[in-house]
């Protein structure tokens, strides 16, 4: 039976006491709000809870891939409704996987110790079921519009595509054996916001993809790579007590510093391949007075709210980089 670490001061409502199991983990704080408690989720805390400025990772690659698509098909076209389902997917699945994310890290009490922004299920500011239902409804989003995009193209296999993304979004920390817990996170978050993004949203506006497609997309998918370091550096301590085995525990501070640079600085070089075929690509370079303030930040960082903001312009690096590509490549 978990016992309570400390008594609530009076006028200390506004979370919930900590508890620990008796093997000295976090147990599942948030299962059972204390009485008296008057803090609960507001409008504004939903809005956090979806991350939105992280959101830019599958807004770029969609932009990148549909823009990506006008090099590769001939005649080009724009298939508008299948770019907006596509975004719509990307969007709907990111948002959910936050969602599920705060869920399943809330009930396990891996983050009783978060430093960064509050959760809504660790925190105690919304029921778990509340939490996991608003996730369900965001798959549910991704999955009606993923089904419409395959009654369009007729490419039925799409749909094992939808289903295999879905299922990577719950298991992330969802099950009990979620693969973010072992360092398989950044694999993920490369594949699916990276690889299955950009090339998927150019295959559904021509059926065809050209190298330079595979190029850029593996650039997005280092720049998405990037975000997730930042934000598992954030919570390197408390992942390492709850026992959450991310990238970030296994290699230590300074290699985490390291690899954030190379994901977020390499896709530049990913743009020297692409200026072969298509000079003014080389404008989006400008991102990098993005990407470079992100890089000092993070290795200089002291506080998590530094952390905080290298992982912000790390996203608004991936928005600078997807879309202007995108548009360059649709020009």
């Amino acid at each position: 039976m978990a016992r309570t670490q400390r008594t609530p001061a009076a006028g200390d409502t506004h979370r919930r006491p900590q508890t620990y199991s008796k093997s000295g983990n976090p147990a599942r704080a948030a299962l059972a709000r204390p009485t008296g408690q008057a803090r609960t989720a507001t409008l504004g805390d939903w809005v956090r809870a979806a991350r939105i400025p992280t959101l830019a990772v599958s807004v770029a690659a969609v932009v990148l891939g549909t823009g990506a698509s006008w090099v590769t098909v001939l005649p080009a076209q724009w298939h508008w409704i299948r770019a907006g389902l596509a975004l719509i997917v990307a969007v709907a699945l990111q948002i959910g996987v936050n969602f599920a994310n705060d869920y399943s890290d809330g009930i396990r009490g891996t983050d009783v110790r978060r430093q960064g922004p509050t959760r809504l299920v660790g925190s105690g500011l919304a029921q778990p079921k509340s939490v996991l239902t608003v996730a369900l409804v965001w798959f549910g989003i991704a999955g009606l519009a993923g089904l419409a995009i395959t009654l369009i193209t007729h490419h039925w296999w799409l749909l094992a595509v939808g289903a295999i993304a879905i299922a990577a979004a719950w298991f992330y920390t969802g099950g009990k054996r979620p693969y973010g817990y072992y360092a398989l996170g950044e694999v993920a978050v490369f594949v699916f916001f990276g690889l299955v993004a950009v090339v998927g949203s150019a295959f559904i506006q021509g059926f065809g993809i050209g190298q330079q497609v595979w190029w850029v997309a593996v650039g997005a998918g280092l720049l998405a790579v990037s975000v997730l370091i930042a934000n598992n550096l954030r919570d390197i301590d408390g992942d390492r007590i709850a026992g959450k085995r991310t990238l970030m525990t296994l290699i230590g501070r300074r290699a985490s510093k390291v690899l954030f640079c190379i994901c977020l600085l390499a896709p530049f070089a990913m743009i020297a391949l692409v200026a072969v075929l298509i000079p003014g690509v080389w404008f989006v370079m400008f991102a990098l007075l993005a990407a470079v303030p992100a890089c000092v930040i993070l290795t200089t960082a002291k506080h998590p709210s530094e952390l905080v903001l290298a992982m912000k312009l790390a996203s608004l690096t991936a928005l600078i980089y997807g879309v202007g590509l995108g548009v360059l490549f649709a020009l």
